[in-house]
């Protein structure tokens, strides 16, 4: 009560926070007829002007009124593009480190110019960070230009660009990429054997685009590089003859946590199969000789049991690719870890690939927290809101919408089955398309998005499908969906970043049909002729209703309806938006239909009749709640653990880069050296223990092996009167001498090489090594619960000895090598040896499973696509077999391949 009476007298705190923020609009409006008045090289010069003001001493928050208003005018100038206020506001929010929501449309892309531009003043270099390479490509050339107008420089990193490329994209004032290869340059800088093959050159500012897919979704899954391991593809397929022989007695799924597990009967079933199979050795199935063969039964369980063909992965050619589940989209090179790709390519009889283990990793939430200051901008932020300053302490700030939204958003339908739903979508959609108003339907998969297209056929109704397809195709089709009676079918959220603006996209347009139409009085006069005829589509899409937006289903988080919903509305335009639910549909049949079908029935509802009520609208709503607090517990207990390996990384990768930047770490070997000395006396000689209680044939051995020294120990220890102290400075005397008389021999060049080298391997080739054990130790920790133990702590404990032992291996290890090392003909080169066979892994902790982003894959995949396509005849059937499936038939009948001449019999 006490909380409303406070938010009528003095506002919501985010009323307080836009009031702040309006006095500074109010100064840069003041400027914008100084500014005008400059011309272009005036208005350039600014930015040196600015450079000498913040080295003069000035601050950025000082500079924000002028410089704010400099931009306004350059985008004016380049792109004819004017900030409202209210972009200014969410300039304003991004640059002290918030979250600025603002809808679809409101021109996200613009904002961050404002802020992009003052930061990058300061040189220390700004990441504007996309969800994909396609938006990062089109930003970067998109606003770009209006940095470039104004002097600064502006780099973009996509994928299957080179090191020299990356580094010089980084060193731009301003550079545009994807979090993942932001992530994947910062852990492969840290396996670089040279300072100067690394990429990146600091953490100073990010402004994060769509920032809760990428800080929320995406970050539910760690970044991985992985090297292959040794080849098991006869297993898998083994293991997987038996899982079709089980019976439903045999397990038991868990469709909220997505996961299998064998019942008692099962594993007496399996265990026999195993035995005639002369593969179990033992009794037991669960004897520690049977673990691999246990993690092999559970991953092909997995892959038959939870994973669903054209749902989670489709397979196309020999192999298995995954459906991304937030945007439908094909990823090809990205693969599931612990073996469950393997046990789905054995599955679906594709060419199993070797199994990888991991060399670096980190997840968003610590990579994106190296930031000096971040910021991000999104349509759908408030649902998370506590999340986002829970974990990153980004405060969320709604900026309102320049013109109000004028958007009608119906109370949802609900039908008892799915085929009542989708009679109800395909009438509304035949409504629409016959008023001529454009509609954008959203399904939460591809096969559910082909299941609708084919309905769609069926009823000879036109649309377009957008899914599984590369972005810069999605952003085209997307760019249609305004067009007067477009239908068009969407997952989820397929062509997010493009607009969809009624009558179509201008942009779009004059960059698809005004490719390679170089006279300039053509180009204008096609250009005019395009505004008019976009004009008239918009206009009787305004008088239709403006854009439908449809949802076939409730996704299991609000934020992805709400942005299905945002897509509609833009700029002040009508709108609609209606979703679609059946009792059928994964969401209702997880959290508790059958209650309400059963009451539906004794209510009597009829066949095609459907329940509209705001109490169902709630009720869902508080199971999407539900759902979207255990994904946050799920991420805060990811983050938790990863926090402790985070401190231990951090502490491995700044040492290394330590010793990478030292001009020699002969100190650094010089104590390890000592250090193990240190510890091998005190293995062999207890302390305060008497000289017949040493172990000197045992430390003699000791010194052998490690240091390579052959010393009478046994007759030190003899001697009379001889203390402990005494051996250990004879050892190390002996051992430095024997260094002293190598680097002697070799140089202090040859000698500083080799010490740097053989530090940096075998710290590489341990860290490997500790973060496997640390990926083991996590899967088996939580059984310490049972034991009335924390596991987190327990985890904990066990992580900083296994570090501390690591350490104790490093310095033995390294003063091993270098007191045997030999040269042979010629000194080994600063680098070592090459960097390992690499693959980019996103590991999704909610399922278990890991998405492997394989980089060479990918663009072996893409490199694929294009020759497939270069080599298709549309006179010529024989060569239409490289056809995509999902590509339209050569035929020109208008249908996909695979429904038409690609049909699989």
């Amino acid at each position: 009560m006490f909380g409303g009476l406070a938010r009528r007298l003095f506002g919501s705190s985010n009323e307080r926070r836009l009031k702040a923020l309006r006095p500074r609009v109010a100064e840069i409006n003041a400027l914008e007829p100084e500014i005008a008045a400059l011309s272009d090289e005036q208005l350039r010069a600014k930015t040196s002007e600015f450079r000498e003001q913040l080295a003069a001493g000035k601050t950025l928050d000082e500079l924000l009124v002028p410089a704010f208003a400099v931009v306004r005018e350059a985008a004016k100038r380049v792109l004819g593009q004017r900030h409202f206020d209210v972009q200014l506001m969410g300039g304003m929010t991004l640059h002290e480190g918030r979250i600025a929501e603002m809808k679809t449309g409101e021109g996200k892309t613009l904002v961050a110019t404002l802020p992009t531009y003052l930061n990058a003043l300061a040189g220390q270099g700004v990441h504007v960070v996309t969800v994909n390479d396609y938006l990062a490509q089109r930003d970067s050339g998109w606003m770009g230009r209006v940095h470039g107008f104004l002097g600064l420089s502006v780099g973009v990193i996509v994928h299957g660009m080179d090191d020299d490329e990356r580094r010089e994209a980084y060193a731009c004032d301003v550079t545009y990429a994807t979090n993942n290869e932001l992530g994947f340059d910062y852990l492969r800088d840290n396996m670089k054997y040279d300072v100067r093959a690394m990429v990146q050159r600091g953490h100073s500012f990010a402004i994060v685009d769509e920032v809760d897919s990428i800080l929320v979704d995406e970050a539910r899954t760690p970044l991985i590089i992985s090297g292959p391991m040794e080849d098991r593809s006869e297993l898998y397929v083994a293991v997987d003859a038996f899982i079709p022989r089980l019976v439903d007695g045999d397990y038991e799924i868990d469709e909220k946590q997505r996961t299998t597990t064998l019942t008692e009967q099962g594993n007496e079933h399996i265990e026999r199969m195993l035995e005639e199979a002369g593969m179990l050795k033992g009794d037991n199935l669960y004897d520690v000789e049977n673990v691999t063969v246990v993690h092999h039964v559970t991953q092909a369980l997995r892959a038959h049991k939870l994973f669903a063909k054209d749902k989670d992965y489709i397979v196309r050619g020999d192999e298995v690719v995954i459906i991304d589940e937030f945007t439908g989209r094909m990823m090809p090179g990205r693969r599931y870890s612990e073996g469950l790709h393997q046990a789905l390519e054995a599955k679906e009889r594709a060419k199993i690939q070797p199994e990888n283990q991991t060399l670096a990793s980190i997840t968003f939430q610590n990579y994106f927290r190296m930031y000096y200051k971040l910021a991000g901008m999104t349509g759908t932020a408030l649902t998370e809101a506590d999340e986002l300053l829970d974990i990153y302490g980004l405060e969320v700030v709604e900026i309102p919408t320049n013109q109000p939204v004028a958007r009608v958003d119906d109370d949802d339908e609900v039908y008892r089955t799915a085929g009542e739903k989708e009679k109800a979508i395909i009438e509304l959609i035949r409504d629409c398309q016959t008023r001529g108003q454009p509609i954008l339907v959203g399904t939460t998969s591809i096969e559910k998005s082909e299941q609708l297209s084919e309905a769609l056929q069926r009823a000879k109704l036109p649309h377009q499908v957008l899914n599984a397809r590369y972005h810069e195709q999605e952003a085209h089709i997307v760019a249609d969906a305004g067009v007067p009676g477009a239908v068009t079918i969407a997952t989820n959220m397929a062509g997010r970043g493009t607009d969809i603006q009624l009558g179509g996209n201008l942009e779009m347009r004059i960059e698809r049909e005004l490719d390679g139409v170089d006279d300039p009085a053509e180009r204008e006069a096609r250009i005019a002729e395009i505004k008019t005829e976009i004009a008239a589509k918009k206009e009787i899409a305004l008088q239709a209703g403006g854009l439908f937006v449809v949802g076939t289903e409730r996704h299991e988080s609000r934020r992805i309806d709400n942005q299905l919903r945002g897509r509609s509305g833009r700029q002040g335009d009508p709108g609609r938006s209606h979703f679609f639910l059946s009792l059928q549909d994964d969401l209702m049949r997880i959290f508790g239909s059958e209650r309400i079908d059963g009451m539906l029935q004794k209510l009597g509802i009829q066949e095609g009749e459907a329940i509209v009520h705001p109490w169902v609208n709630k009720a869902l709503e508080k199971a999407q709640k539900k759902v979207e607090a255990r994904n946050f517990d799920i991420r805060k207990n990811l983050l938790k653990y990863d926090n402790v390996m985070n401190d231990q990384r951090k502490a491995v990768f700044e040492q290394r880069l330590e010793f990478l930047q030292a001009s020699s770490i002969t100190a650094s070997i010089t104590e390890m050296r000592h250090d193990v000395i240190d510890d091998i006396v005190t293995r062999h000689i207890p302390e305060n223990a008497y000289p017949e209680q040493w172990d000197a044939a045992g430390l003699e051995e000791e010194v052998r092996e490690i240091l390579n020294l052959d010393l009478p120990v046994v007759a030190w220890a003899a001697e009379e009167g001889i203390a402990d102290e005494e051996i250990r400075e004879r050892l190390t005397k002996a051992a430095d001498a024997a260094s002293a008389e190598r680097a002697e021999r070799f140089g202090p060049d040859i000698t500083g090489q080799i010490e740097k080298a053989v530090l940096l391997q075998t710290l590489d080739h341990l860290w490997r090594e500790h973060l496997a054990t640390l990926d083991h130790l996590r899967q088996v920790i939580g059984l310490r619960g049972y034991g009335q133990r924390d596991p987190l702590n327990e985890y904990k404990s066990e992580a900083f000895e296994l570090f501390q032992a690591m350490l104790a291996k490093l310095r033995e290890a390294v003063t091993g090598q270098l007191m045997r090392v030999e040269l042979v003909q010629e000194p080994p080169p600063l680098a070592g040896e090459p960097l390992p066979e690499m693959h980019e892994i996103h590991a999704d902790p909610t399922t278990g499973e890991n998405e492997m982003a394989l980089a060479e894959a990918v663009a072996a995949f893409e490199a694929g696509s294009m020759r497939s396509a270069a080599n298709v005849d549309p006179q010529d059937p024989s060569t239409w077999a490289a056809t995509p499936r999902n590509a339209l038939c050569p035929c020109g009948s208008g249908k996909k391949y695979k429904h038409c001449h690609g049909r699989l019999a």
